[in-house]
């Protein structure tokens, strides 16, 4: 903890660099990933504060619309299309995905009850060979999945129909930092 700790006392030690940010944002892509702490947009993107609006969750869910009991996930999704207006919205999925990894080889996550409820009501299981530790092929099909749960947004689906909007899936490698996209031309992931 104590160089986390060293860090942010010297972090704000540079106003001049962070002052233009008290103006405001217009960031221009919203990022979802996960929450696992190998992910991090910022260095996979090479943004500046500023840039990235990100939602973080476990297993880079996005859940299913309802305006009837909305989630954090959802508003935050809201809030980054109809009032910050960003552009492109990519959903970036990684490999050793812990959360994916459970619901493709189906474990029993009886001993994290909020995990297991999560995971079972947010998403349906993917496909994915069990044995690859990677388990890319679960988590790509788990991003395209959650591509599929976006365009359900009502909001979303106009500015998509509008051309307002893109959408993009990622697969990052955490273990060589690759990153790959969707090509819906394909339906393959390509390094990018």
């Amino acid at each position: 903890m104590q160089p986390l700790i060293d860090n942010a006392r010297s972090f704000g030690s540079r106003p001049e660099e962070f002052a233009k940010l008290a103006e405001g944002q217009s960031p221009q892509v919203l990022f979802i990933t996960c929450s696992d702490s190998r992910v991090v947009p910022a260095l996979i993107t090479g943004a500046r504060p500023g840039e990235l609006f990100e939602l973080r969750t476990a297993g880079n869910i996005v859940p299913p619309y309802t305006s009837e009991h909305p989630t954090s996930e959802a508003c935050t999704i809201e809030y980054a299309v109809e009032v910050l207006g960003v552009r492109d919205i990519v959903v970036c999925g990684h490999s050793h995905c812990g959360a994916v990894g459970a619901l493709v080889r189906g474990d029993d996550l009886d001993a994290v009850p909020a995990v297991r409820d999560w995971l079972a009501s947010a998403t349906p299981r993917p496909s994915g060979t069990v044995e690859d530790p990677t388990v890319a092929e679960g988590v790509q099909s788990h991003v395209l999945t959650q591509l599929l749960r976006l365009r359900s947004y009502p909001y979303i689906e106009k500015k998509l129909k509008d051309d307002q909007l893109s959408l993009h899936a990622w697969f990052y490698e955490v273990h060589t930092g690759a990153v790959r996209a969707h090509d819906p031309a394909t339906d393959v992931f390509k390094a990018l």
